[in-house]
C-alpha cells in the first residue's frame, strides 16, 4: 500500500540530511576556489564542466579492481539504463582529450560523489580541482608541482609534497620477486602506510610473501639510486629546482589508484592527517599525462585565508531615493 506523506515525514523527518552529505556556507569556499581558479589560468589551463551522472560501464572503464570505484553511486533512469554519479574528473578527461592538440591543459572544479565511509575530513560529497595535462613530460610534472606550491602559499597552509615513482616501486617488487598477480595488492597495502600501524600493514603483506618490502622503504634516499626508476626522480628534482619548488622523496608513496605508471604525489599538513591533494602520471588514451586534485572541503578546513571585506551599512531616514544612489554607488566602486 502506498504511504501517505505523514507516515513519510514520520519515517524521514523534513530537513534531514542523508548521511555524508550537508549544506555548505561558501563564502569562504568561493575565496578558495577563486585562488585556486586564477592560479589555474595564469598557467594556460582550459576550464571544462562534464556531467555528474555518466553511463556506469563509463565511470567504472579499465579500473574496475580498483577501491574506489567499489564506492561509486549507481542508478538507474526510466529506461532502465545502468548509470553512476562521477567519483572523480580522470575518467572524463577520457572524452575530453580526444582528438585535441597536445599537450591538452585542462582543468576543473566540481562535486564529485562516493557512497563510503565519513569521517571528520571525508564526505560522500565533495569537491575536487583538478588540473592536468595530456601529452606530459617530466618538466610538466614539475609545473603542476610549482602550482601545487603557489596555491598554499597563496592560502597561508603549512605543507609538505611527497613524491615517488610507480616505475620504482614495481623494479623494487621486482627485485623481491613478488608474484605478478600478487603486484597491484603489494601496492595497496603499501599506500596504507601512512594509515595503519606498521604491524597492520606487515600482517597484510604476509599474504604475498611481501613483508621484507618493509625494510627496504627504511633505507636512506642514496639507497634508491641503483634503481633505474630513480633517474626521474631525479630528473623531476632538477625541474622542481628550476620552478623553485622543495619536493621530499617518500620511497613508500604508492597512491592507491591503479592507473599511475610514473611519478606520484601528495600534499600532506601536520593540521589534519588525510591528504590535501595527490596525483601523478599515467596514460590517457594512450598518451602520457599527469595531473593532481586538490580537495576544497579540506583546503577550507586547514586555510588560514582571510576574507574579511569592508561592509557599510546605509541607514535612510526618509531619504530613500538618496540612500539607493550612495548604496549603487558603493557597489559600482566595489566591483571595480
Amino acid at each position: 500500500m502506498k504511504e501517505n506523506q505523514g507516515e513519510v515525514e514520520r519515517r524521514i523527518p523534513s530537513g534531514c540530511f542523508v548521511k555524508g552529505f550537508r549544506d555548505i556556507k561558501a563564502e569562504k569556499r568561493t575565496a578558495i576556489k577563486n585562488i585556486i581558479e586564477s592560479i589555474f589560468k595564469s598557467y594556460n589551463f582550459q576550464s571544462f564542466e562534464t556531467p555528474i551522472i555518466e553511463y556506469e560501464e563509463f565511470v567504472k572503464g579499465n579500473n574496475q579492481n580498483d577501491e574506489a570505484i567499489s564506492d561509486i553511486f549507481k542508478l538507474q533512469d526510466k529506461g532502465k539504463r545502468k548509470l553512476a554519479l562521477r567519483y572523480e574528473f580522470t575518467f572524463q578527461l577520457k572524452r575530453l582529450a580526444k582528438n585535441k592538440k597536445l599537450p591538452f591543459k585542462r582543468y576543473q572544479i566540481g562535486s564529485v560523489f562516493r557512497d563510503e565511509p565519513i569521517t571528520s575530513g571525508r564526505f560522500r560529497q565533495f569537491t575536487q580541482c583538478d588540473v592536468d595535462v595530456v601529452g606530459s613530460t617530466i618538466k610538466d610534472e614539475a609545473e603542476i608541482l610549482k602550482i601545487v606550491s603557489e596555491i598554499f602559499n597563496k592560502l597561508n597552509i603549512k605543507f609538505i609534497i611527497q613524491v615517488n615513482n610507480r616505475k620504482l616501486l614495481n623494479e623494487i617488487l621486482q627485485e623481491l620477486k613478488i608474484n605478478e598477480k600478487d603486484k597491484l595488492d603489494v601496492i595497496k597495502e603499501i599506500d596504507k602506510l601512512d594509515k595503519l600501524s606498521e604491524k597492520e600493514i606487515r600482517k597484510n603483506l604476509r599474504k604475498y610473501n611481501a613483508e621484507k618490502i618493509l625494510s627496504v622503504f627504511k633505507k636512506p634516499e642514496k639507497y634508491f639510486e641503483k634503481y633505474n626508476a630513480y633517474q626521474e626522480i631525479k630528473e623531476l628534482k632538477k625541474y622542481c629546482k628550476m620552478f623553485g619548488v622543495k619536493i621530499v622523496f617518500q620511497s613508500s608513496l604508492a597512491r592507491g589508484l591503479s592507473y599511475y605508471n610514473g611519478t606520484v604525489f601528495e600534499v600532506k599538513t601536520k593540521e589534519i592527517k588525510e591528504t590535501l591533494a595527490g596525483g601523478g602520471s599515467y596514460l590517457i588514451n594512450g598518451i602520457q599525462s599527469t595531473g593532481i586534485a586538490f580537495g576544497l572541503d579540506r583546503l577550507e578546513l586547514v586555510s588560514n585565508l582571510d576574507i574579511k571585506e569592508k561592509k557599510i551599512l546605509i541607514i535612510s531616514i526618509n531619504q530613500d531615493k538618496k540612500a539607493i544612489q550612495i548604496d549603487l554607488l558603493w557597489k559600482t566602486k566595489k566591483r571595480a
